[in-house]
């Protein structure tokens, strides 16, 4: 048998009190309400079959949602789950940066469904705040650069293109009637 260094978080699974967990501050994920009752319905009837994400901060003693947000609030709103868990979530937990658990938020997110474009463009906004370069925030996402420069021009923020090499292909109408008035005249 082979033996093998990486050990995936999901062997690892470890119970934790619910008060000990908090959701990030980052998410764009939503989920509409028939979602949600369904959810509360699968866990109900099956039970956490997927464990929750998360960063836990020796500094704080918590546990940070990188991924299952929804699941935590369906414990979190309904007594009878909550009740039934002996207000334990089952956690698997990552150590990475938090430009690493933002990549590793929207890769679970976009993996399963849709995003909140406002919220999204936020998450480009911090990480280019923090110096991510726009190929990193690309390739971690799965995105691809037209993506990015789409949500970097949502926020509105010139800040997000101060780095940004614009071509001079365009020139105003008025530049281009004047060359062809010259031409004319010629």
């Amino acid at each position: 048998m082979r033996s093998n260094i990486y050990k995936s978080p999901a062997y690892g699974v470890i119970p934790v009190p619910i008060e000990k967990i908090v959701p990030n501050t980052y998410n764009p994920n939503a989920v509409a309400p028939p979602e949600m009752r369904l959810l509360y319905d699968s866990i109900k009837e099956d039970g956490y079959t997927m464990p929750i994400v998360c960063y836990y901060s020796k500094k704080d003693d918590i546990y940070v949602i990188v991924d299952g947000f929804h699941r935590y609030r369906i414990m979190k709103e309904h007594k009878d789950i909550y009740e039934r868990e002996n207000g334990m979530l089952p956690v698997t937990v990552i150590d990475k940066s938090i430009s690493n658990r933002m990549a590793s938020t929207i890769r679970h997110n976009r993996a399963r469904g849709s995003h909140d474009v406002d919220l999204m463009s936020n998450i480009i906004k911090e990480l280019h705040e923090i110096g991510r370069s726009d190929a990193w925030i690309a390739k971690h996402m799965g995105m691809s650069k037209d993506e990015v420069l789409r949500l970097k021009q949502i926020t509105g923020l010139a800040a997000l293109f101060r780095d940004v090499k614009f071509g001079k292909a365009w020139i105003p109408v008025e530049e281009t009637k004047e060359k062809e008035a010259k031409v004319e005249e010629s």
